[in-house]
């Protein structure tokens, strides 16, 4: 029987990915632990801090996602330094508090830009340099807030949503060129992406996370996993899915 250690450590290795969001949190997790396992992995994120993430292998790229051209830029970069593409992960979100009766127009656009339409144009330009090879696979971060409604981020959920949708649509698109589309649908992970939002952003999720059954929030390196796992060879029946590591809350009541 194979080592399941073993095949863990070597599940990325010689793949090439393109990983959005890159600078912090989930996707500074995913980008390293990609790396980590093998990868060579394009950093991508319009903090600059992405930069400190630069060693053999693995390759920063500041950039504003929803800017046109962002995505095929990236691409070309993956295809540049590596010779092809073979994983994109759409991690990149933001959120904004408001209700609705509140949020400007301005608002709502740009949350769908940085969460929807950055991922979708990702998604296309991926493709493209990923059908000539007959494989990859392509994981967006969704969230729980894709099925559960929350006053004051609807712009969040509807963009969410959005991914999650979208995720199922390009699946069924991608699978005959052997490209996997899936989703992880994350609940409450101990990032800054709330510090807009709350004085301090890790705490109160950690706080909020200990509403789900298994009675804490996650790790950012625990969503990496997952996306280790569907970017491998290990998950090659999983079409179109929204793998749920939200810690139990999808099974509650709310």
């Amino acid at each position: 029987m194979a080592n399941i250690d073993y095949i863990a450590a070597q599940e990325v290795e010689g793949k090439v990915a393109l990983v959005t969001g890159a600078a912090s949190g989930i996707g500074k997790a995913i980008a390293l632990l990609l790396h980590t396992r093998g990868a060579k992995v394009i950093a991508e994120d319009q903090d600059k801090a992405v930069e400190e993430l630069a060693r053999p292998g693995l390759v920063p790229l500041v950039a504003d996602i929803t800017e046109d051209g962002a995505a095929e830029r990236a691409v070309a970069l993956a295809i540049e330094q590596f010779g092809r593409l073979d994983i994109l992960v759409n991690n990149a979100g933001i959120i904004i508090n408001k209700l609705v009766v509140d949020m400007t127009r301005k608002d709502w656009e740009r949350i769908q830009a940085v969460n929807a339409t950055a991922a979708f144009l990702h998604c296309r330009e991926a493709m493209k340099a990923m059908m000539p090879n007959g494989s990859g696979a392509i994981i967006n971060i969704a969230s729980y807030a894709s099925y559960f409604a929350f006053p004051t981020i609807a712009a969040y959920t509807a963009s969410k949503g959005a991914l999650a949708q979208l995720t199922r649509t390009l699946a069924l698109e991608a699978i005959g060129h052997g490209i996997r589309v899936n989703a992880i649908g994350v609940g409450d992970v101990v990032t800054n992406i709330l510090n807009d939002v709350v004085e301090d952003g890790p705490g109160f999720l950690a706080k909020h996370g200990e509403g789900a059954p298994i009675g804490r929030a996650a790790q950012p390196v625990e969503i990496a996993e997952v996306v280790a796992f569907l970017a491998s060879d290990r998950a090659s029946f999983i079409v179109g899915a929204v793998v749920m590591a939200d810690g139990g809350m999808t099974v509650t009541a709310g």
